[in-house]
C-alpha cells in the first residue's frame, strides 16, 4: 500500500474473509444470497486454485492494489495451473479461463461487492445522524440508461428501494450512495418520490428457475451484499454475529 492510498475498510476485509468456498462451474449455479456466504469463481474447479484466487483478491483489497497490480501477480500462478486464456472443452465448446477480461470482471466483482458490504455496515451504524442515501453515477464512460433516471435520487436508509437497488446494480456497474444528513438532503431538494419498481420475468437456464428481475438491474445483482450479510447473520443468531464482528476486530 503506497502512502497516499488510503486502508480498506475493516468491514470490507471482514465481509470477504467470513466467506467460505463453494466449486461452481457457472456463476448462475449460485444465486444471490449464496455469493455472499461464499467465495466463488466460475470454472476454477479445484480448492487449490479457488484458494490462490481468493487470497490474490484478499491481498489486493488489503493493500489497495491496482488491476494492473493483481493481474500482473495472479497471472503467473494461474498459468502453473492451467488456467489462463481459452480451453477447448470435449464437448468442442470454447470456455474462457483467465483471461484478462476475466480477470477484470474477478477483480471488480469482489472488490466493489466487499466494499459495498463493509460501506453498509457503516451506513447502520451512522443512520441516525445520516438518515438518508442519495443515488449517484460512478466514473464509467456509459451509464445504463436507469441508472442515470436514479442519479440524485435520495431516499431514507430503511426505504424498500435499496433493498434490492443499492449499487453494485450490475457486472461493472460503478453506481454509489452517499449518506447524508437531513440538512444535506433538503440543501439536495429535500426527500424524493421512492420510483416505481418495474420488473422483468428472467429465467435460470442452469437451474430453470423463473424469477422477476428490476428493470435495470443485471440478473443476481438485485441483492445487496451488506444488508444479505447481516441478515446472514441474523439467521445464524449471535454465535456467528460475534465471529463476524472479532474478524472485524482483527483488521488493523
Amino acid at each position: 500500500m503506497t502512502p497516499t492510498t488510503p486502508p480498506p475498510p475493516r468491514e470490507a476485509l471482514a465481509y470477504l474473509r467470513a466467506k467460505g468456498y463453494k466449486i461452481a462451474w457457472d456463476y448462475r449455479d449460485l444465486w444471490k444470497e449464496e455469493h455472499v456466504r461464499a467465495f466463488t469463481v466460475a470454472k476454477a474447479m479445484t480448492q487449490e486454485l479457488l484458494m490462490e484466487i481468493r487470497q490474490a483478491v484478499d491481498a489486493a483489497l488489503a493493500e489497495g492494489k491496482t488491476f494492473k497490480q493483481f493481474q500482473d501477480e495472479l497471472e503467473p500462478l494461474l498459468g502453473k495451473r492451467g488456467w489462463l486464456g481459452k480451453v477447448l472443452m470435449e464437448d468442442g465448446a470454447m470456455v474462457e479461463l483467465g483471461t484478462p477480461r476475466r480477470l477484470k470482471i474477478i477483480y471488480d466483482t469482489h472488490m466493489r461487492t466487499a466494499r459495498a458490504a463493509g460501506q453498509w455496515v457503516r451506513i447502520e451504524r451512522n443512520k441516525a445522524a445520516l438518515p438518508y442515501l442519495r443515488y449517484g453515477l460512478g466514473p464509467s464512460r456509459e451509464h445504463r440508461l436507469q441508472h442515470v433516471q436514479w442519479e440524485g435520487l435520495i431516499l431514507p436508509v430503511d426505504a424498500p428501494f435499496w433493498d434490492t437497488h443499492l449499487p453494485p446494480n450490475g457486472w461493472g456497474c460503478r453506481c454509489r450512495v452517499r449518506q447524508m444528513t437531513e440538512r444535506q438532503a433538503s440543501q439536495r431538494g429535500g426527500v424524493s418520490e421512492a420510483p416505481e419498481q418495474k420488473t422483468t420475468l428472467w429465467e435460470n437456464r442452469r437451474t430453470g428457475k423463473v424469477e422477476e428481475v428490476p428493470v435495470g438491474i443485471d440478473p443476481g445483482w438485485n441483492v445487496h451484499p451488506g444488508k444479505a450479510r447481516l441478515s446472514h447473520t441474523q439467521t445464524l443468531g449471535k454465535e456467528k454475529d460475534i465471529e463476524f464482528r472479532s474478524i472485524v476486530g482483527t483488521i488493523r
